[in-house]
């Protein structure tokens, strides 16, 4: 499995409705498992984005079909970053 950073923020939409934001991760974390997506944890942040998640899907495509899904809905805009694990970064920057 791969791991993404998700770093997300509320639409217009997405705040006026930001109560039912709970089950609406609920229903994402369901909606994810039924393709192989899992979403491994949720932040509520401040700053620049309202919520971060740690992802793991099987590929990047999976992924990409996912998010886009959800970025569908409305109610979030999302970036999504490809990380790393601590062994697979001690890999790559070893072999520079």
């Amino acid at each position: 499995m791969q791991t993404y950073i998700a770093l997300m923020r509320w639409t217009q939409q997405g705040i006026n409705k930001v109560k039912d934001s709970p089950g609406r991760l609920d229903a994402g974390r369901k909606a994810f498992q039924e393709i192989g997506v899992q979403i491994k944890d949720t932040y509520l942040t401040m700053g620049r984005y309202d919520l971060v998640c740690v992802i793991e899907a099987p590929d990047d495509e999976t992924l990409a079909r996912a998010m886009l899904s959800l970025g569908a809905q409305g109610n979030i805009q999302t970036e999504t970053l490809k990380a790393f694990t601590e062994d697979q970064y001690r890999r790559i920057t070893s072999a520079v």
